[in-house]
């Protein structure tokens, strides 16, 4: 922070987190575009690696995505062969996604990335100040949904 920057604001910890999300947003986007990825991809292989297949309404619900956004970026990852789209025997009018052997590669590549975001993001924490600040925002987050 800089000195012109309200000695209130530094101490509002609402703020804080704004602002480090804003930077961690920045920093995540950068990296998975190396891969020529998105954060709502890896949102959504990671949704069905952990879970399997499931339709696009459980994607969105579970990743957090809205649903037309959900549907945009399915399409990216049918394009790059990283997922399937079928339709549901139980129902016709929902289609379930599946990942690919290819999916699960890219997962796996996006991972990597991830861990390489957080090391940038959180340089200027030890392993267990980050270890605490994952439980810490994982408990505000669990209270608010």
């Amino acid at each position: 922070m800089d000195e012109q920057t309200p000695s209130v604001l530094l101490q509002t910890p609402s703020w804080l987190l704004t602002q480090s999300a804003a930077h961690a947003q920045r920093i995540v986007t950068e990296t998975f575009a190396t891969a020529g990825a998105r954060g709502y991809h890896f949102r959504l292989l990671a949704t069905l690696v952990e879970f399997g297949p499931a339709s696009q309404a459980t994607l969105g619900r579970h990743t957090g995505i809205d649903r037309s956004d959900v549907v945009a970026a399915l399409n990216e990852l049918v394009d790059d062969g990283y997922v399937e789209r079928t339709p549901d025997p139980a129902d016709g009018r929902r289609n379930i996604i599946t990942i690919t052997a290819s999916g699960r590669r890219q997962h796996k590549r996006l991972t990597t990335l991830v861990a390489k975001a957080q090391d940038e993001i959180f340089a200027a924490l030890s392993p267990t100040d980050r270890k605490r600040l994952t439980t810490l925002l994982a408990r505000v987050l669990s209270h608010h949904q």
